[in-house]
């Protein structure tokens, strides 16, 4: 049960980061090269939920 904590941890900077690509989003000229940098990151958190749900 050790990876509920975790899991909760990922989720929660899955978000935040879902939040930072909004408001990037939004500018009017929005960094592409932080754009891409936050959906990686986003996309590496997105795979490591998965693992730890396929791993229970």
């Amino acid at each position: 049960m050790t990876e509920q904590p975790r899991l909760r941890s990922l989720q929660e900077r899955h978000a935040s980061l879902e939040r930072q690509i909004a408001a990037e989003g939004q500018r009017p000229q929005p960094d592409t090269g932080a754009l891409t940098r936050l959906k990686q990151a986003k996309l590496r958190l997105k795979e490591e939920m998965q693992r730890l749900s396929t791993a229970r």
